[in-house]
Formats: C-alpha cells, sequence, structure tokens
C-alpha cells in the first residue's frame, strides 16, 4: 500500500477522539513487525527512525529504505516519521527519504531558543509539505541524559506555556511532559490527567505522548480519552525483542544462525505491537 501521511492519521485519529500509535524502528525487524502487528489489528500506525537510530546505521539511507520498502509492501496503512532531530543535516534529509512528518526536538535548549529553531524548523518542513511535531517540557530518559524525575518540580509542561509556544513556533503537534519517561522498562509510569485535559484545551494541535512502553494500558486509554493523540513506543519492542533471543539462545546454547532467534524476536515485537494498537485505537 502506498504510504500515508503521517499528518492524515493524526487527523482522522483526532477526528475519531481516538488515537495513533508511533513504533521505533531500529532494525529491519522491527520494521516488519510494526507493519505484521499494524495488519494483525486492522489499524493504523506510524513508524518512526530517531536520530539516534540513523546514528547506528551510519547514515539516513539505508534504514529509511528498509522501512519505507516494508511499509510499501504492507497492508496495513502506514506513515513514515523521523523522530528525535536534533541536527540541521538529518532535519533537511526528510524530503528524499519517504518521510511525510519530524518530531524537532530542540527541547534541551532554553525557551527562547527553543523557540526560535522550531520556527525555522516549521517553515522549512511546511514549505516542502512536511508536518513537524516538537517538544515542550522535559520526558527524560533519552540516551546520554542523566536520570530525571517525571514528577519533579518544573518539569511537566505548562499550559500557558505550550498555547504560546504552539502560536510562536507553528508547530503541526506538540509533545508533552505528563508524567512518562523515556526508556522504561517496567510498565509503572501514572499521568496527571487533569493535565492533559488543561493541555488539550490550552493549545489547538494534537498532543503527543513520549514514552509510552513504561505507561500500563488503562493509563494510555485515559491518556487518549483526556486528548493525547500520537502514542509513541520504542522500548517495549526493545523488552519483546530482547527477551525472545534470550530465551532462544538460552534453549539452544550452540546455535549459531541468526535467523533461528530473529523470527520468535520479530513475533514478540509483532504481538507487542499489535496490543498497544488495540489499546490505543480503543
Amino acid at each position: 500500500m502506498p504510504l500515508v501521511p503521517t499528518a492524515e492519521l493524526v487527523d482522522r485519529a483526532r477526528a475519531a477522539g481516538g488515537g495513533v500509535a508511533a513504533f521505533n524502528v531500529i532494525t529491519l525487524e522491527h520494521a516488519e513487525a510494526i507493519a505484521a502487528g499494524a495488519e494483525a489489528a486492522g489499524v493504523p500506525a506510524i513508524l518512526q527512525v530517531s536520530e539516534n537510530a540513523v546514528r547506528f546505521h551510519g547514515g539516513l539511507v539505508a534504514i529509511a529504505a528498509a522501512a519505507r520498502s516494508v511499509a510499501q509492501a504492507s497492508s496495513a496503512e502506514l506513515s513514515l516519521h523521523l523522530d528525535h532531530v536534533v541536527s540541521e543535516g538529518l532535519l533537511k534529509a526528510a524530503q528524499h527519504t519517504g518521510f511525510s512528518s519530524v518530531m524537532f526536538d530542540a527541547s534541551k535548549l532554553p525557551y527562547g531558543e527553543n523557540v526560535k529553531a522550531t520556527a525555522a524548523a516549521v517553515r522549512w518542513g511546511h514549505a516542502r509539505g512536511i508536518w513537524v511535531e516538537a517538544e515542550l517540557g522535559r520526558v527524560g530518559g533519552k540516551a546520554g541524559e542523566a536520570p530525571l524525575d517525571a514528577h519533579a518540580p518544573g518539569v511537566r509542561t505548562d499550559p500557558v506555556e505550550a498555547s504560546t509556544y504552539v502560536a510562536e513556533t507553528g508547530v503541526d503537534a506538540l509533545a508533552v511532559a505528563v508524567g512518562s519517561t523515556h526508556a522504561m522498562v517496567e510498565r509503572t509510569a501514572a499521568l496527571d490527567h487533569g493535565l492533559i485535559a488543561r493541555l488539550r484545551d490550552a493549545v489547538p494541535v494534537p498532543l503527543v505522548l513520549h514514552g509510552s512502553s513504561g505507561v500500563p494500558d488503562e493509563e494510555i486509554a485515559r491518556a487518549v480519552a483526556a486528548g493525547m493523540v500520537k502514542i509513541n513506543v520504542g522500548t517495549a519492542l526493545n523488552t519483546a525483542f530482547t527477551g525472545a533471543v534470550r530465551d532462544w539462545l538460552d534453549a539452544n546454547p550452540a546455535g549459531v544462525d541468526p535467523r533461528k532467534y530473529l523470527v520468535p524476536a520479530r513475533e514478540g515485537m509483532a504481538g507487542t505491537v499489535e496490543r498497544f494498537l488495540r489499546v490505543v485505537a480503543g
């Protein structure tokens, strides 16, 4: 099936009062698992490649081509999203590699610099038909960062500041800090659902939840009901992948053919994708 623009999937989910899940692609097996999970659930999904994954592969071209080929061969409605982009060079590579959307991450910058950099990214993206997401607040757990308490003062996104930020930058979607953290391997995060509702009322654009791997199913469902639209999942796929590989190697210590353990790894991720999609879709 042809790629579907991220904007279309997000707008459709928002209009229906639901959500759409976005899953991180690190390897070819991740992309295949996301497509298989979406086909099994019968709902759309977003394949997203982060700047960290691009760095791991030594560039964007190969992993973008793999994700694009998998998505186009699938019967599910799938889009490609470039996630947590910091470098201008990677931002500008989006238009040539099949990505219809980018999350431009200037969240580490002081507020004024964040606004300036994000507004420039939005102007560049909109001139080329690219949907742009940004982040306000501090969703901890990113690679290379010190641990961050998601409930510490000043961490969560302020609705008044969010309203101003969206107006000043022109972003199409806003990732907000409401109690989740990147890279959680246990699903124990408690979200601030009142804050989600206030943010929904404060800004005219869809809200994005990062760090959803650590959020229990019921919390995700409540978050979508309160106004979250795009739900990002990454670590949960890696947990399923690595767990399946460990189990196979423990049972087959003499095994050397990676296909033997990549099959259960891919199947485990596909099951995880399907489950998240059913929760997010409602």
